[in-house]
């Protein structure tokens, strides 16, 4: 353990909580991130998850409540009442009559504004402020998380079009503290992510939602303790590029901009198609043909070496099924971009409406 990088006050068995476990001297020649710590990995990093799953619970539940449902509820008001306003004055013209004076009078009160919400207004307003929260904390966390990511990849000696550096010099151990900093936040967010969905209601993406989570978790912590951390990562950073604009898109829709909305959910589906159905299908066919070929050692635990047929076998056809996923989800989004086409307007199929 790093006690030496805690505060002294601090007991011992609380630093992995708030620290990286497992520090060590850094490799002879390190081929990334040259200048930084490193560290093995072990069960005690499980205490770090821990400490960032309560931290992103609270974040998540300060920014939703004092600053995205704030804004979204001022804007959709403020949009009420100027959509009530403009109802007052067309109904007003509508409705209106002269008198000898050449002046306007009304036949009935249904030019008067209404200055009290009914209760069916006041329950959509009310709605589509929560998930404009709930949108508008995913799209924060994939924005900082995705370039944390893609700062993480660019020390990284690998390239999503040439995979084959995956593999070469395997094991990939020890790792350095920004890389093991983002897999484990990774992680924490995704055990995360599955305490909310079943907290919250059930929507109508919920099995698949929910076994991508743990299909997700479980080849994070495979190839974490497996040493196979880099085609993690370049996974992690596909994975939550296009996933930074479907919560927005979301957001746009949720407060009533209905065109930006459809702008920004066609580029989600154009991304979505480029980085879960063009690259993860290379870093798969990598997985499977290149890993076999470029890792000569296998079953040596005490070096470091993890990679025996049961592995490899159970890491591919784990790929596979989440491609499986994604394709099926592929396929609902294509629906909603032919609704966009229509002029129907941009509706998520995957979980917008609850059962």
């Amino acid at each position: 353990m790093n006690a030496h990088h805690a505060l002294e006050w601090l007991p011992s068995y609380l630093v992995p909580f708030v620290s990286l476990s497992y520090p060590t001297p850094p490799p002879a020649n390190p081929d990334s991130f040259h200048h930084s710590a490193y560290y093995k990995t072990g069960v005690l990093d499980g205490c770090f998850i821990i400490t960032c799953i309560a931290v992103m619970a609270v974040l998540r539940d300060v920014v939703r409540i004092f600053v995205l449902e704030p804004f979204a509820r001022w804007k959709l008001t403020r949009a009420w009442k100027r959509s009530n306003s403009c109802h007052v004055q067309q109904n007003g013209n509508k409705n209106g009559i002269t008198n000898g004076n050449g002046h306007a009078g009304h036949a009935n009160n249904d030019s008067k504004p209404k200055s009290v919400m009914s209760a069916r207004e006041s329950r959509k307003i009310h709605r589509s402020v929560l998930r404009f929260a709930e949108q508008g904390w995913s799209a924060i966390y994939y924005t900082l998380q995705w370039l944390f990511g893609f700062y993480v990849h660019r020390n990284l000696p690998t390239q999503a079009l040439k995979p084959t550096e995956l593999w070469l010099n395997y094991p990939h151990s020890p790792l350095a503290g920004p890389l093991k900093l983002y897999y484990l936040t990774q992680t924490a967010f995704y055990l995360h992510q599955i305490l909310i969905l079943n907290a919250e209601a059930r929507r109508k993406d919920h099995v698949q939602m929910m076994t991508h989570h743990v299909l997700t978790i479980f080849l994070m912590v495979m190839s974490y303790f497996c040493n196979f951390t880099r085609i993690g990562c370049l996974i992690m950073v596909l994975m939550d590029w296009n996933d930074i604009f479907l919560p927005i898109a979301k957001m746009f829709r949720y407060i009533g901009l209905y065109t930006l909305c459809d702008i920004t959910f066609t580029w989600f589906l154009l991304s979505w198609f480029v980085a879960r159905h063009v690259l993860f299908v290379i870093v798969i066919k990598s997985a499977w043909f290149d890993g076999p070929r470029l890792i000569s050692v296998g079953w040596v635990p005490e070096l470091g070496y993890y990679y025996s047929e049961r592995t490899y076998n159970t890491f591919v056809y784990l790929l596979v099924a989440l491609q499986i996923i994604q394709i099926v989800w592929f396929w609902m989004i294509c629906r909603v971009a032919w609704r966009v086409i229509s002029g129907q307007g941009a509706s998520d199929d995957r979980s917008d409406d609850e059962r």
